[in-house]
C-alpha cells in the first residue's frame, strides 16, 4: 500500500528543491516534532547515488539512520528513491502560487497507515515552514 502525503510552498521550485536535497538545509527541517533533530545528513544527488540522514531524539533516548539509494533524479520536477525493501517518490509540482511538493511512499508494518501519514506530513510541513523563513 501507498501512502501520499503533501503541502503547497509559496516559493519558487528552484529554492524548494535546493532546500529538499541541500544537506545544510535538511538537517534543520528533517523532524516530525520539536524532541526530535536530525544532526547529520549526506546526499549524492544522482541515479544510484545514495543518502543518509542521522535522525535523533534530543534527549539522547532513540536514533536511527534514514538512509536510501535514489533512483530517479529530475531536477526540480521529481526525485524517486529506495530504501531498504520500500520505495518513494518526490514530486515537485509547479503551480501558479508556488510548488505542491507530493510524497509517496510504500507502507510498513510496524505501524498503523494513520501514524506514517501523520509522521511524514509533520515532517514535510515542518519543511514547508523552514523553506518560508528563508531570505
Amino acid at each position: 500500500m501507498n501512502i501520499t502525503v503533501e503541502v503547497s510552498i509559496a516559493a519558487p521550485v528552484e529554492k524548494v528543491w535546493n532546500a529538499y536535497t541541500s544537506p545544510a538545509h535538511i538537517i534543520h527541517w528533517n523532524a516530525a516534532s520539536d524532541d526530535w533533530h536530525t544532526t547529520a545528513s549526506m546526499v549524492d544527488l544522482q541515479v544510484g547515488g545514495s543518502f543518509s540522514s542521522r535522525m535523533e531524539a534530543k534527549d539522547g533516548s532513540f536514533g536511527f539512520d534514514f538512509a536510501g539509494t535514489y533512483t530517479a533524479v529530475e531536477p526540480c520536477r521529481l526525485l524517486e528513491y529506495s530504501f531498504g525493501e520500500r520505495s518513494a517518490t518526490v514530486q515537485f509540482l509547479q503551480q501558479d502560487a508556488g510548488v505542491t511538493v507530493r510524497v509517496t511512499f510504500a507502507a510498513e508494518t510496524m505501524h498503523s497507515i494513520e501514524q506514517q501519514r501523520e509522521g511524514w506530513q509533520a515532517i514535510l510541513n515542518n519543511f514547508a515552514r523552514y523553506v518560508a523563513r528563508l531570505a
